[in-house]
């Protein structure tokens, strides 16, 4: 029967596989896909077994047959998006693994395969923002840690750097590569330090007279001078008012970063590696990152507002 054909040749197939002889493999496989041709499990092993031999183009013309065949199975576009960037198809490797992000999000390997991708198309921010999610899904991804912290190092982001260096070699102990990169990202830290700062200008010293800022000293209160409930009680009552409003604005400002302005950045960066998405999405997403940011921008301005009051209050007490 040709359904005992088939199953013996996929099982002699399989035990090929396992022992690895990808040479004797392939053939088998070759021959089942003759009986069906349209197995994507057929198609899917034969393209493993041709990246096995090197043969890229076989790889990739079985792994599109899979996607084809079986259109949800994440794991075939991420396999097929790794051997598109062997090939240089950059732009064919973004979108089908931007295809089996959105099929499977919980993929390490296709955030991974993204950020080589895009590192090589010379974004590297898009690359240092697929490696961070690669990490987050698996954190133990060493070689997502190296390339991460390579990428901070090329933007002499020393100290972030360093960190991904560290990372990586608590996973794989005494590897030279790290070694080598977190030496040079705590050189560069180290001269970063060293290097002298220039002098800030204040508005003192760039519009008063050398005698008014050397006779000038800041405000502050007499050890011996007693608080006159009749003279200080309003300005208490009004700093301890301007303090309670403060301490509220602060919290709210947490509230606000904790709940909608880090949810806006992370739904955005989501909706800038997964371009495909329609166009409204991403408006959608835009228009509720500014609405944060506006509602953060606002609070702050309420919070500097009764720092001010605060100071002013605080002088007032040391004048009288």
């Amino acid at each position: 029967m040709v359904a005992d054909t088939l199953d013996t040749i996929w099982q002699r197939a399989k035990e090929a596989i396992e022992r690895q002889e990808w040479d004797a493999a392939r053939p088998l496989l070759l021959q089942a896909l003759g009986i069906k041709s349209d197995s994507p499990d057929l198609h899917y092993n034969l393209a493993t077994v041709s990246f096995q031999l090197e043969d890229l183009p076989n790889a990739a013309y079985h792994f599109k047959e899979v996607t084809r065949l079986d259109p949800l199975r994440a794991g075939a576009y991420i396999n097929l998006g790794a051997i598109y960037n062997l090939l240089d198809q950059l732009d064919d490797a973004i979108s089908v693994l931007r295809r089996g992000l959105q099929l499977d999000p919980h993929r390490a390997e296709g955030y991974y395969n993204l950020g080589l991708v895009y590192r090589r198309k010379g974004q590297k921010d898009m690359a240092i923002q697929a490696y961070r999610e690669a990490i987050r899904v698996n954190p133990r991804m060493v070689d997502a840690y190296f390339n991460l912290a390579n990428l901070l190092l090329d933007k002499q982001l020393f100290g972030q750097a360093s960190t991904a260096y560290r990372q990586a070699l608590q996973l794989r102990p005494a590897w030279d590569r790290a070694l080598n990169g977190l030496k040079q990202a705590e050189a560069g830290l180290a001269a970063m330090e060293e290097r002298p700062q220039p002098a800030k200008a204040t508005p003192e010293t760039s519009v008063m007279s050398p005698l008014t800022a050397e006779t000038r000293k800041p405000a502050s209160l007499d050890p011996e001078k007693m608080v006159n409930p009749n003279i200080h009680g309003s300005l208490l009552n009004n700093l301890h008012k301007a303090t309670i409003d403060s301490e509220n604005h602060g919290r709210h400002f947490l509230k606000i970063l904790e709940s909608e302005v880090e949810p806006a950045i992370k739904e955005l960066s989501t909706c800038l590696l997964y371009p495909n998405s329609p166009a409204s999405e991403l408006g959608a997403c835009v228009q509720r990152f500014e609405n944060a940011m506006q509602n953060m921008r606002s609070l702050q301005h309420e919070l500097q507002a009764c720092i001010e009051k605060i100071r002013s209050l605080g002088d007032k007490m040391v004048e009288t």
